[in-house]
């Protein structure tokens, strides 16, 4: 189906400039924000009125909300909601501080809440719409130094999977992209945060680091048909892995910890006791 209506934050660059682009080149419709709306003057320029342009800082709910309100009323609907902002902060759990993590946070979880809660009532009235987020395949494992975005996104996961049981009744579906490592901008200055470092992680930092270099990455470019795929399809996916990598990774992650508690499940079920 063809001719859908998108709502995409974080679209100036990296998944989401490329899906907004991918979404406009088949004759959708797109509100694309970015917190620098000069950053989407081209596709203003390519796409015309096929594209709204807004400046949207999703820290900020009242701002979040308008952005909404304002491409509803633009477009007369919105089928699919896009949360694609995000950024990560690099420190171990002792390195960063309370506020730098509430910082990430209010940007990867709350922006997207600001955005769902702002979406939720229009979707309502018009008989649905797809929400959708990008998470990352760290919604399930975890790596050492990035701990506290790993964390932002298992929240992230958490979140999607309730509002997905809450709102199936009105006809609203969600989805949870999990891409793996792909060469985006998402490495920039501006998708990084570094917390001030310690010595004694000097050592784990540069093999973490050197680990995450040799890594092989996947094209972003590849992605668009997938993801067009999944907001066609009759019943999409909760979950939705996006690169090849990921399965085997989780797999194994979940075929450990069910081992593990497998094997502690004597001492977890003596636990139990019985209320009288």
């Amino acid at each position: 189906m063809k001719g859908k209506v998108w709502f995409i934050t974080g679209a100036s660059r990296g998944f989401g400039r490329i899906w907004a682009e991918a979404a406009l080149e088949r004759g959708d419709k797109v509100a694309a924000t970015a917190r620098n709306v000069n950053s989407l003057a081209a596709l203003k320029e390519k796409y015309a009125d096929s594209v709204l342009t807004l400046e949207l800082d999703v820290t900020k709910p009242g701002q979040a909300k308008a952005a909404v309100d304002e491409a509803h009323a633009y477009f007369g609907r919105l089928d699919i909601v896009l949360n694609n902002a995000g950024y990560s902060l690099v420190g171990t759990i002792e390195e960063a501080s309370a506020d730098e993590v509430k910082a990430m946070y209010e940007t990867n979880i709350f922006g997207a809440l600001a955005v769902i809660q702002a979406a939720l009532p229009l979707l309502r009235e018009q008989g649905g719409g797809h929400i959708l987020g990008t998470s990352s395949n760290l919604g399930h494992v975890t790596l050492p130094v990035i701990g506290y975005y790993c964390s932002s996104k298992w929240a992230f996961e958490a979140i999607h999977e309730s509002l997905a049981l809450e709102v199936k009744d009105f006809g609203i579906k969600v989805t949870i992209i999990e891409p793996g490592a792909y060469a985006t901008e998402f490495a920039s200055q501006e998708s990084l945060k570094f917390a001030p470092g310690m010595d004694i992680y000097s050592n784990l930092k540069t093999q973490f680091f050197g680990q995450l270099k040799d890594m092989e990455k996947g094209d972003p470019n590849a992605t668009p048909q997938a993801l067009l795929q999944v907001v066609d399809a009759e019943n999409p996916p909760l979950r939705f892995h996006l690169g090849s990598h990921n399965l085997p990774w989780v797999r194994s992650a979940y075929e450990e910890r069910l081992a593990l508690w497998e094997k502690w499940d004597d001492v977890s079920s003596s636990a139990q006791g019985v209320v009288e």
